[in-house]
């Protein structure tokens, strides 16, 4: 199971989240609670409470960059446990995303080994 708590500050949005990311209802509301967020600059999505992600779960989290990205809206992951951070080095869609260590999330440089574009441009044609 899936809980989400949502935290605004400015125009940051944190979604903490705590459970499991995966294919069915839980991926399903995430989905519809980020993106009725969406009106802010930045969209932080908090892992540290996240103990696992399925294929579902990482469809889910591009689904959301890509459309969050559509609106001008930064999306950033921070407190990826270790487990889902080895899921996505397994799958090489670390660089797909932004990845923090913290949630300070207000100007963030890019953190991955690889430029998003680079990643859509060579894995998605």
């Amino acid at each position: 199971m899936l809980s989400i708590t949502v935290q605004k500050e400015g125009r940051v949005t944190i979604f903490r989240c705590q459970g499991r990311i995966v294919a069915g209802d839980d991926a399903m509301l995430l989905r519809d609670v980020v993106l009725s967020q969406t009106d802010r600059g930045t969209t932080v999505l908090d892992l540290a409470r996240v103990n696992s992600i399925d294929a579902g779960g990482l469809g889910l989290l591009l689904d959301l960059r890509t459309r969050t990205q559509s609106k001008g809206i930064q999306l950033t992951l921070v407190n990826v446990t270790r487990r889902v951070q080895g899921i996505l080095e397994l799958t090489n869609l670390e660089c797909a995303f932004e990845i923090r260590a913290t949630g300070e999330a207000d100007s963030l440089p890019y953190h991955g080994r690889c430029s998003p574009d680079f990643f859509m441009s060579s894995i998605c044609k």
